[in-house]
């Protein structure tokens, strides 16, 4: 979408990676795992579906939404917890599409669904969540959705593979990048292409520079290298989020007073943060 159109509105209901971590440290950047809405025209697209979307689910049921779509940067757990516990699923008078684009071809995205939800790692199976729809896409195709919504994609370098995806609307542009290790040149610069000009940007920001020669190879980049790739690729907003699991508010505290240094725009993402643009 683009030209003048809906406003969009952004929504982050998870911003931790790996696994939540709820607690007094955590309380104002909050525990929960990557779980993010965009709001076009008044319709909900979700990306990923991990401990946040518990929440997020709630709201959707009071509201009376029965048209959900869920695009997944991958199937890793922490971005997938949330679906055994996301009520509309349960609802068969819900349509609920579940959207991969990170698997190899042989992979089937419901038998990988399937592992998380069968006994007896839990109780219910992934068969009776009645609402849920199974499709793939190929990134870098685009994905289309009811509303005339349509969400470019791009393949990120994270371990199994991981997806970026792209919303247009308003003459505004958010990306997100919440899964991506930086390094490899020809993927570095397919997202730099990808941002290029974008008003908002989630950026995958689990590491710090200091840190990070300890977790090379882990599919993780740091806050830094996404402010570097921000004021390269002219992003007005980066939003910094999956933050590592033990990362407390002080010390993202600390990072946001140093990251407003490095770009004027820079937000470290929190549960419960919304951006309307």
């Amino acid at each position: 979408m683009s030209g003048i159109g809906p406003a969009m509105t952004l929504r982050i209901w998870g911003a931790r990676g790996s696994t939540p971590s709820a607690g007094p440290d955590t309380e104002r950047y909050g525990g929960e795992t990557t779980s993010l809405e965009v709001v076009i025209g008044g319709r909900s697209v979700l990306i990923d579906c991990g401990s946040g979307a518990r929440a997020l689910a709630r709201r959707l049921t009071e509201q009376g939404v029965n048209e959900i779509d869920i695009l997944f940067s991958h199937f890793h757990l922490d971005h997938i917890c949330g679906l055994p516990f996301f009520a509309p699923a349960y609802n068969p008078a819900t349509t609920l599409r579940l959207w991969s684009g990170h698997l190899a071809p042989e992979m089937d995205p419901r038998a990988a669904i399937c592992r998380i939800m069968s006994p007896p790692i839990f109780p219910v199976a992934f068969d009776c969540l009645a609402a849920c729809e199974c499709l793939r896409f190929v990134p870098p195709d685009p994905v289309r959705l009811a509303g005339d919504v349509i969400v470019e994609t791009l393949a990120l370098n994270h371990p199994n593979g991981a997806t970026g995806f792209r919303f247009r609307a308003g003459g505004r542009t958010l990306v997100t990048v919440t899964d991506h290790e930086h390094g490899d040149p020809a993927v570095d610069a397919a997202v730099e292409a990808f941002v290029q000009g974008a008003d908002v940007m989630l950026y995958d920001g689990m590491f710090e520079d200091a840190e990070y020669g300890n977790f090379v190879g882990w599919g993780h980049s740091t806050w830094q290298k996404g402010l570097e790739l921000a004021n390269r690729a002219e992003v007005r907003i980066p939003v910094i989020v999956h933050h590592h699991p033990d990362r407390t508010d002080l010390e993202l505290d600390r990072i946001a007073e140093l990251a407003r240094v490095m770009h004027p725009g820079a937000i470290i993402g929190r549960q419960g943060l919304e951006l309307t643009f």
